[in-house]
């Protein structure tokens, strides 16, 4: 039986981010500051990946900081009553040399739903420190409506404000944490 493998998340190389239309003619940037995750892999087969996510909504960023605090209130991620976005990924399936399709449940302002996120791995090497470390490049889309946040659809004169669909951005980079011995 191959030992489980945990990879550790190195945030300072590492960033998540959302993008949504607005007013349907340009688009928006935010991103999450404070996240982590682990990944456990038999040996180093990324195949048998399962994936914890989390993001602090409260670390939510998109340059403005009065439309942050709005994204933080009920009426989009309702930080409050829900300060963490979880991503549980239990499916990694290889679609060709170096992309899979993760499988896993997005939960966000108390709602768990399946998604699937296109992942590219960007392989693995050893850092001049001797550490394993390896990268992946993670997208999607969600609709926001399906979490609970339909906030702003409509303007008063009737023009659609944000769009529904919201697209993900990860850029992931993981180091290989040692195997603990048995005493």
């Amino acid at each position: 039986m191959m030992a489980t493998t945990t990879w550790l998340l190195d945030q300072t190389h590492s960033e998540i981010q959302f993008k949504i239309k607005h007013l349907m003619i340009s688009t928006v940037t935010g991103q999450f500051k404070n996240f982590s995750a682990t990944v456990e892999t038999t040996g180093d087969d990324f195949s048998t990946a399962n994936v914890h996510f989390s993001a602090e909504i409260d670390s939510i960023s998109t340059n403005n900081e009065q439309r942050d605090q709005h994204l933080k209130n009920g009426d989009f991620f309702d930080a409050e009553n829900y300060p963490q976005l979880l991503f549980e990924g239990k499916n990694m399936q290889k679609t060709s040399a170096g992309n899979f399709i993760l499988s896993g449940t997005l939960t966000m302002k108390g709602v768990s739903r399946p998604v699937t996120l296109d992942v590219e791995f960007g392989g693995i090497t050893t850092d001049p420190w001797g550490n394993t470390r390896t990268g992946f490049e993670i997208t999607g889309k969600i609709k926001r409506a399906d979490f609970g946040i339909s906030f702003g659809m409509l303007s008063e004169t009737g023009n659609v404000m944000l769009g529904e669909e919201v697209k993900l951005f990860a850029n992931a980079e993981f180091i290989k944490q040692s195997a603990l011995q048995p005493a």
